[in-house]
């Protein structure tokens, strides 16, 4: 990854409203006491009464309110027009000019139209940000009723059941870490700007904007670990993985600008490997056995390693940009690689001579990927815009396109598959949106 100069945080997050946005005159009650919700114990309750005006129903969706709560009605364009002036002027971020004309005949044939998940929710009381454009893995599904993302200096905790949102780690002070003994690398921290996240296993991991690494029990106060683990002057942790290793120990591997992944275990946060590339390290993944990991960075080429010695075991050819998300099937024999070149690629890990399938973005780079749990389905998310589900059963041939206006700063399946959680960023719409799982058979309506 090439440097970033990051002078601000909060103009980290871009804005593609600047026509209209000022024309909006959004209700002031959604801040007061009033637009909170009231307990499920009061005989008065109404959600469609209490929630905040800004949020958006999976009720009121269907009555015809946008799911962002955009006023189309009062802009002098429709949704549509606008869509059509998006789509002829947003420009990627390319890192390489290579030539791209020879991608065409290489992307899968895919049947869009499909409803694999139902919008739920929209609300904009949790707001996603962003720190560096091209890393967007800052939201995560611990259940369907408990998502963690970045919002300014703040980790929210979002509540879908409660419709509440909290504060689980403020960043912008002082961080002591409360796990000392002899010889630990901990040290304090303030005002760290979180790059990438991760939470799973009761563990909340952190990567920050200057090479930082923060470590939180969910179920525990303060922060237990955290310390710069790289100190070059734009060594920024571009992205952290919680794993189970081949032992059955948690591991925690991270990747940083200085070309190395370090590997950390998770009772006294020692750094046990440190493996060096040939290039910046934008991403890593370990596979479900916890025996190999990926390794994508500032090359078209990404790579798979011996996840004990770090030793490349493949390389994988036929991206034309550099990559940074990348996703195993459950199954272990799927990995899923997002690119600049606007493609996500799908390879055999017992054949990697050549890519499986490759799967066009709508307009921009694949920067995000997740797997469901039980292997069904694929959601690979663009910088901007758009989310695209893919049916695996089906070849990946089968998809469900969400259409959205705005930076996308995460993507998340809760554990049980039967929620997709998305998360964007920008000063006027940034908010939460949440997608349930399209059960076929039987149809329970949704009064939240």
């Amino acid at each position: 990854m090439g440097e970033f100069v990051n002078n601000e945080l909060d103009n980290m997050v871009s804005n593609y409203y600047n026509s209209g946005a000022a024309e909006f005159d959004f209700d002031s009650s959604s801040d007061s006491d009033d637009a909170l919700l009231h307990d499920e114990d009061d005989d008065s309750f109404c959600f469609e009464q209490t929630k905040p005006k800004t949020d958006t129903s999976a009720v009121e969706a269907r009555n015809g309110k946008d799911i962002q709560g955009i006023p189309w009605e009062r802009l002098n364009f429709n949704r549509d027009n606008y869509r059509e002036t998006r789509l002829s002027q947003y420009r990627n971020y390319e890192s390489l000019s290579l030539p791209r004309g020879e991608l065409e005949k290489d992307y899968n044939k895919v049947e869009k139209g499909h409803i694999f998940y139902d919008f739920q929710y929209n609300t904009r009381l949790v707001k996603s940000t962003i720190v560096h454009f091209q890393l967007r893995n800052l939201l995560w599904a611990t259940s369907k009723h408990d998502v963690y993302l970045m919002q300014n200096y703040s980790v929210m905790h979002w509540s879908s059941l409660l419709k509440r949102g909290s504060e689980i780690l403020n960043v912008a002070k002082p961080i002591v870490p409360t796990l000392t003994y002899p010889g630990s690398l901990g040290q304090s921290l303030s005002r760290v700007q979180i790059s990438t996240m991760a939470v799973k296993h009761n563990l909340l991991v952190a990567g920050g904007f200057k090479g930082e690494l923060l470590c939180k029990s969910l179920d525990q106060s303060g922060v237990a670990f955290c310390t710069k683990i790289a100190m070059d002057e734009n060594a920024i942790t571009n992205d952290v993985d919680i794993y189970h290793s081949t032992d059955g120990s948690i591991r925690l591997m991270t990747a940083n600008n200085d070309s190395k992944v370090r590997v950390f275990d998770t009772v006294n946060f020692a750094c046990t490997n440190r493996f060096t590339y040939p290039w910046s390290v934008n991403n890593t993944c370990v596979s479900p056995d916890g025996k190999l990991f990926s390794v994508l960075g500032d090359s078209p080429e990404c790579l798979v390693a011996d996840a004990q010695s770090g030793k490349v075991v493949g390389t994988l050819k036929g991206h034309l940009d550099y990559s940074f998300t990348s996703a195993w099937h459950p199954d272990g024999n799927i990995l899923a690689t997002g690119n600049q070149d606007t493609t996500c690629r799908l390879w055999d890990i017992r054949n990697m001579s050549e890519s499986l399938s490759v799967l066009k973005g709508r307009m921009g780079a694949i920067r995000a990927i997740s797997f469901s749990s039980d292997g069904q389905f694929m959601a690979t998310a663009e910088a901007a815009d758009f989310v695209h589900i893919y049916d695996t059963k089906s070849g990946y041939s089968t998809e469900q396109e969400i259409d959205l206006f705005g930076e996308i700063a995460g993507i998340s399946f809760s554990p049980d598959t039967e929620a997709l959680f998305i998360g964007i960023a920008d000063r006027t719409y940034g908010s939460l949106l949440e997608y349930n799982r399209r059960r076929y058979g039987y149809y329970l309506d949704s009064f939240v």
